[in-house]
């Protein structure tokens, strides 16, 4: 998962600073088990927790890019699913690499575009890059806002971090509610105005967006939006533009050098990418784990309502069996889902919505094995019309 962390100041020298940097960082250490990383300039300090799941020996960070005397650094918290394209096309234009990793690679994206580099990528990203050629700070977020960023303006300060907790691990940042932010608690749960960092005078990055940060200016710029166009193609060229796009999604997603696994649910998504994950496995001569989760008495409890018209273990072991995945059922009871039920709010810093998230958590703590995972999460309320698409697959 990663986490990154940093404080940009403009008066103040950062290299003295070096505990309130750790502090910050070590407040996300369950996002990155893996390693540490800290990087320190007279008016930058930067932290990073990483999660290893591309070149674990080159895209160590914060990664330095250093040229005549000035320094470049970022911290990068995502995975961008077209860095190999990247790489090619920055390598014909005098670009040069010393990993392998996506991280180097969205590094000299911003070389060789500057802020218009967020244009370029396919990905999830959260990312901040100190430009020490012209003191400059950019926050930049992916298209939808899968990768958190939560950031706070102090005086001549710049705080920001992955969690709202690496804000709070700041001196200058106090947990304080305003009417706004209670407004946000009390309103929709967890889903939060754009923008609002539910906190006082703590703002977060919105999706489709990056900020540049000097000190006489901050600078706001929305480099994506969603579009709505009339749909003009027939069923046939539909399900097959639809089919190739999912295909293209999945290859990209299973690229990794650590263990890959797939949630599966036993409904259209889930199965869906599912079988599509093990034909790339298959074809590999490897054989796909999946994960589904029930509770204890669930057969015998099920009453039919208007989200679940059927039980989903069957589904489940229908579609391994189709696929030939190696699965695993995980099985829950009341009792483990009220001693986690804090978790996830942890997690947030805020409210969630409860059961389903502890569901999720205590899941993933079971992928022992796995440090990526597929999922059909949100797909509902993203692309509804998947599950015609993938009907149409079987």
């Amino acid at each position: 998962m990663c986490g990154i962390s940093g404080w940009i100041d403009w008066s103040l020298n950062l290299s003295d600073e070096q505990q309130i940097l750790k502090d910050m960082t070590n407040a996300i250490k369950h996002r990155g088990p893996d390693a540490d990383g800290f990087w320190f300039s007279e008016r930058a300090a930067l932290g990073h927790r990483r999660l290893i799941v591309i070149d674990p020996e080159g895209g160590v960070q914060p990664m330095i890019y250093q040229e005549s005397g000035y320094t470049i650094a970022l911290t990068y918290n995502g995975e961008l699913y077209n860095y190999q394209e990247l790489r090619k096309e920055l390598k014909n234009k005098g670009h040069h690499f010393q990993s392998e990793s996506d991280t180097e690679v969205l590094l000299h994206s911003y070389l060789e575009w500057q802020e218009d580099c967020v244009t370029h990528f396919n990905g999830i990203f959260a990312f901040a890059i100190w430009d020490e050629r012209q003191e400059k700070l950019m926050l930049g977020r992916d298209h939808l806002g899968v990768k958190p960023l939560f950031f706070a303006q102090r005086g001549n300060s710049i705080i920001f971090g992955s969690e709202l907790k690496v804000l709070l691990a700041h001196p200058q940042v106090q947990a304080e509610l305003d009417r706004d932010g209670l407004a946000e608690i009390f309103g929709l749960g967890p889903i939060r105005t754009p923008g609002n960092g539910v906190f006082k005078d703590v703002e977060e990055v919105r999706a489709g967006h990056y900020i540049t940060f000097t000190s006489k200016e901050r600078k706001t710029k929305k480099y994506w939006r969603l579009e709505s166009k009339k749909h003009t193609d027939d069923l046939e060229t539909t399900v097959n533009k639809i089919r190739s796009l999912l295909e293209d999604t999945v290859q990209r997603q299973l690229i990794a050098d650590k263990p890959v696994t797939s949630m599966l649910s036993g409904g259209l998504d889930s199965s869906g990418l599912t079988a599509m994950a093990g034909d790339e496995f298959e074809r590999s001569e490897k054989t796909l784990n999946t994960y589904s989760i029930d509770f204890v008495n669930n057969e015998a409890d099920f009453e039919e309502d208007f989200l679940r018209s059927d039980l989903d273990e069957p589904w489940v072991k229908r579609v391994s069996e189709h696929v030939g995945t190696n699965h695993k059922s995980i099985i829950l009871d009341a009792d483990k889902l009220v001693n986690n039920l804090l978790v996830p709010m942890r997690a947030r810093d805020l409210p969630g919505i409860g059961e389903i998230e502890t569901s999720l958590y205590l899941l993933f703590n079971e992928k022992k094995e796995s440090t990526v995972a597929l999922s059909g999460e949100s797909a509902d309320e993203f692309f509804p019309v998947i599950h015609g698409i993938i009907r149409n697959s079987f």
